[in-house]
């Protein structure tokens, strides 16, 4: 399955839903969108990259003059857009576009975000205006580590941690961007149930093709005994934050 096709599936049977996971989170340095929300004034129009199924931005939607969410997934955006329906959210936009291809006006937007998605430094310097701010939170690669250690597979396995956050610092001062700043943390996951961390692995990337692998069940069954505690079954989140000015 190509990436394409693994968040087109997830996208028309989920988005970026994952309230219905039980999970205790201890030692998280921030609420990305609520960093997104509070840098907002009332006038200002945010673009927000790899919206998924819209559950976040909707949800900051009162921060923001007009929000326009994209996703390069045809389902994720069908998702976002039966929310939008659903909700009294009335000033969002959802589109179907590719981050490499950002067809708004010059200097159009006052921010922009981007969790757990890949950009176009060059794409954002247009779009964005004057003293305008990126915040784009990744996901780093030391991030459930005990998790791909136990499969010998995962997103980024093997890579040195950091080497995503330098990557994109340079790319963004390259672009233009007068000012980055950048923040981590490393913070403990307990997932209540089996199934609550079976939910995670199978709608996001984190072990490729999970449970299409004949031992993949077993490895599972391993790692829960071997890191089942009092408060869940432990895994980490580790992130890093990027803030840039235009």
């Amino acid at each position: 399955m190509t990436e394409q096709e693994f968040y087109d599936k997830v996208g028309k049977t989920n988005g970026w839903d994952f309230s219905s996971v039980r999970c205790i989170v201890e030692g998280t340095g921030w609420d990305f969108y609520r960093e997104v929300a509070n840098r907002a004034k009332p006038s200002d129009i945010l673009l927000d990259i790899g919206t998924g199924g819209g559950e976040k931005v909707l949800e900051i939607a009162d921060s923001y003059s007009l929000i326009v969410g994209i996703d390069n997934s045809k389902e994720m955006i069908n998702t976002a857009r039966t929310n939008l329906a659903n909700s009294q959210v009335s000033n969002v936009r959802f589109f179907e576009l590719p981050a490499e291809h950002l067809r708004f006006p010059e200097g159009f937007f006052d921010l922009a975000s981007s969790r757990h998605c890949s950009f176009d430094a060059l794409e954002l310097a247009k779009v964005l205006k004057k003293g305008g701010y990126f915040l784009t939170q990744q996901v780093s690669e030391g991030d459930k580590l005990n998790l791909k250690k136990a499969f010998g597979r995962g997103q980024n396995f093997g890579e040195k941690d950091g080497t995503l956050k330098e990557a994109y610092i340079k790319k963004l001062k390259t672009a233009g961007f007068s000012k980055v700043e950048a923040f981590e943390y490393d913070a403990d996951e307990y997932y209540e149930t089996p199934e609550d961390l079976i939910f995670l692995l199978t709608h996001t990337p984190i072990i490729p093709d999970f449970g299409e692998k004949p031992d993949d069940l077993a490895v599972l069954n391993g790692f829960i005994e071997e890191n089942r505690q009092e408060q869940g079954i432990r895994t980490n989140s580790k992130r890093f934050l990027l803030i840039a000015k235009r």
